[in-house]
């Protein structure tokens, strides 16, 4: 029997768009209460291991469930559509007490939703959306705001450059929602920069899969048309970044050439700290995975969600937990991902002789 997995309580109306306050639990009686005895068990069904981002957040996963006392079985497709749902029956055959899914693709992972409610398991979409199926909960960082920092800190760091600021864009992969959200975001702050000619966009493209092989393909057809005539680089992510700063490098142009991206990877603040990247988007993804653990352990308990956000799902509107990116620069490189230890001082400044590096904090 399919059980309702999502009840809502407003105070004053009902209308989810303009959610605030809404309080979000599982109704119903769960296949996971004959467990309740037992260690809540979550299932993890993320779309790759393979970039360092995702194994941040696998490893904030087990160390939060761990201190709640929680069990989760972590399962990883490789960027793999047909491998992930596999991934995820497994889990649910599992009887997992909740299913958090970091999807490859959005739309292909509505029909796992579906599985997963005939099972009556409340599903979590983590940070990448699952459009088209009435996900329980949706747990990421604003990427519209990532989108928004990009850009704005793009165009702040190249403020005193005379004359129009030549631009390549390299949007993410297709099949990821966040990839239509973070160009959203760069589009709302570009669009009057572009509108007064102050900005050119010389090129602009998607890199399938995220791959840093497609985002080089893409700097290196920029630079095949437009020659050394490009003053910044807006990238949809650090891997993507890496690939046109390789490019860049080979035309011996890595660090003379603005270039942003995101996710606060090792080998981007070192980019950074060295002069190559200009700019990545911090997300403290501990926080992420804690706020999607806390919610499926009260989903799993009966307990509210207490949430005051919302999103669209191309089908319906779902309630939202959204956090704040930060963005990073050389500047504040060390009151960041430094201080929050997310990387440590040796790793980030590892590549810098010991007289270029900042003081130790």
């Amino acid at each position: 029997m399919k059980l309702s997995v999502r009840s809502w309580l407003v105070v004053a109306s009902f209308a989810v768009s303009v959610v605030l306050g809404v309080v979000l639990a599982r109704g119903g009686a769960a296949p996971a209460a004959s467990r309740r005895a037992q260690r809540p068990l979550i299932g993890l069904s993320l779309d790759t291991l393979k970039e360092e981002r995702w194994q941040h957040d696998r490893d904030a996963f087990v160390a939060r469930a761990k201190e709640d006392g929680a069990d989760i079985l972590v399962q990883a497709a490789n960027s793999d559509d047909t491998r992930q749902m596999q991934d995820v029956q497994a889990l649910i055959s599992r009887r997992v007490g909740a299913l958090i899914i970091a999807p490859h693709n959005g739309a292909a992972m509505a029909r796992a939703v579906a599985l997963a409610h005939d099972a009556g398991i409340p599903v979590i979409s983590y940070d990448r959306l699952i459009t088209g199926a009435p996900v329980d909960l949706y747990v990421a960082f604003d990427a519209v705001l990532v989108g928004e920092q990009q850009a704005r800190g793009l165009m702040a760091l190249l403020k005193d450059k005379p004359g129009t600021i030549r631009l390549v864009r390299i949007q993410g992969a297709k099949t990821d929602h966040n990839s239509f959200l973070v160009k959203e975001g760069q589009d709302k702050v570009l669009a009057p920069f572009v509108k007064s000619g102050r900005v050119k966009v010389l090129l602009e493209d998607w890199a399938d899969d995220w791959k840093p092989e497609n985002a080089k393909k893409i700097m290196n057809a920029a630079l095949t048309r437009f020659g050394h005539g490009l003053d910044a680089v807006l990238a949809a992510n650090d891997g993507t970044a890496g690939g046109a700063i390789q490019a860049l490098s080979e035309e011996g142009l890595a660090g003379k050439v603005a270039v942003a991206g995101q996710d606060a990877e090792l080998v981007a603040c070192q980019r950074i700290a060295a002069g190559t990247q200009t700019l990545t988007i911090y997300k403290p993804v501990a926080q992420e995975a804690d706020a999607a653990v806390d919610a499926a352990l009260r989903m799993m308990g009966g307990r509210a969600v207490v949430v005051r956000d919302s999103i669209g799902t191309g089908k319906d509107a779902v309630p939202a937990i959204m956090l704040q990116p930060i963005a990073v620069t050389s500047a504040n490189l060390l009151t960041t991902v430094v201080k929050d230890g997310y990387h440590s001082y040796d790793d980030v400044y590892r590549g810098l002789p010991a007289a270029e590096r900042p003081p130790r904090p």
